[in-house]
């Protein structure tokens, strides 16, 4: 038995998890497994009704489950930021998912955007790193008059005297972010990307960072990809900045087996990987702590304006929750659920209209659910 927490979310996070929930009991039942699942009910509503956010007492009690299963997180009626960094990336952070992880796969019968590119060309992993770089959160927002604390820091982190003396007579605002990676971060994340290489047999490692302009934060990347690199005498690795990887990933995509990439950069590659796999509608993502509990999501938003239209393509949901299983050791019913969404979307009888049908997205989770019964 598995205990999964359940955040369905907000917009269509509900209607999605729905579906990914209807499959797994559909598999979960054929294979033996028994879910307890416990629904949380943090996200905009919630919020906007009583001023709670995600309490440190409900992560306490997370702590003593499986695994998080999270629908989607955002509403115009809240202001951008708050919901996403008071939940989402607050369970991140507090149960140290240092790993995002991303398939990016061209699924047969899904149409691809890039000119004569097959499902045998883009089949490939994204490991982000998940808690460091630019999104630890270290900066200000400042007028040079009244903040001097932070005109001081910044002399300090740069090491060299920025020239300000004209905005003193004035209130020009500044703003700065600091991006910090550490060494047993970066070390345990690419890590991670070896042993999947390893682990899937993929003979290939690619190394993403700015190190040409960014020397000091992608510096030490790279020097840490190298050190980790020789305990992995056959696996090819390679370097490449982000911006010409995302050229790359349009014109190659079938060179690429493992990218792994600090925090910012991986999150602008997989949105692109998202995209050349057919849309949003098909992209799982897991935040993974391999010594702990993990979170499996769509990567996708809220998108509120198709609130309860039925509308939504919950295949990247399905998908998330067979990567949870497959997280907790469930390998035969992950498979089970790949190979169902895999014949949905060949068959193209039953889609999204997202993906140029008009199914409904009840009507996807329950095609997937028959498939599954006819697996055997």
């Amino acid at each position: 038995m598995y205990n999964i927490a359940l955040i369905p979310g907000d917009g269509i996070g509900p209607e999605i998890i729905r579906e990914g929930k209807k499959v797994i009991k559909a598999a979960s039942s054929h294979y033996g497994l028994k879910i307890n699942w416990t629904e949380y009910p943090f996200g905009a509503e919630h919020y906007l009704k009583t001023g709670e956010l995600l309490p440190d007492s409900a992560l306490k009690e997370i702590e003593d489950m499986d695994a998080i299963y999270f629908g989607a997180i955002g509403d115009p009626r809240v202001k951008p930021g708050i919901l996403e960094k008071e939940i989402l990336l607050k369970t991140r952070f507090y149960f140290d998912q240092y790993i995002n992880l991303r398939p990016i796969r061209l699924y047969k019968g899904v149409p691809c955007p890039l000119k004569d590119k097959s499902p045998e060309d883009i089949n490939f992993y994204v490991v982000r790193e998940n808690t460091e770089d630019f999104y630890v959160g270290i900066g200000g927002r400042f007028t040079a008059r009244s903040h001097q604390d932070h005109l001081e820091v910044l002399r300090k982190l740069y090491k060299t005297k920025i020239q300000v003396d004209f905005h003193l007579e004035q209130e020009e605002e500044m703003g700065y972010q600091v991006g910090l990676i550490s060494r047993p971060g970066t070390q345990r994340v690419i890590k991670y990307a070896f042993e999947l290489a390893k682990k899937k047999n993929l003979k290939r490692v690619t190394s993403v960072d700015k190190a040409n302009v960014l020397t000091n934060i992608y510096g030490l990347w790279r020097d840490i990809f190298n050190e980790v690199a020789s305990q992995y005498p056959d696996i090819e690795t390679e370097f490449t900045f982000v911006d010409a990887i995302t050229m790359w990933l349009v014109r190659k995509p079938e060179w690429f087996k493992v990218v792994v990439a600090p925090n910012m950069f991986g999150d602008i590659i997989t949105d692109l990987g998202a995209m050349i796999q057919g849309g949003l509608g098909i992209a799982a993502g897991g935040n993974i702590n391999p010594e702990g509990i993990s979170m499996f999501e769509p990567i996708h938003g809220s998108a509120p304006k198709y609130k309860d239209k039925s509308v939504a393509n919950p295949i990247a949901t399905i998908l998330a929750g067979a990567m949870m299983l497959d997280c907790l050791g469930e390998s035969k019913v992950t498979q089970a659920i790949e190979e169902a969404v895999e014949k949905v979307l060949s068959e193209g009888k039953v889609r999204s209209r997202d993906l140029g049908g008009n199914s409904s997205t009840v009507e996807v989770g329950d095609e997937v659910v028959k498939k599954l019964g006819e697996l055997g």
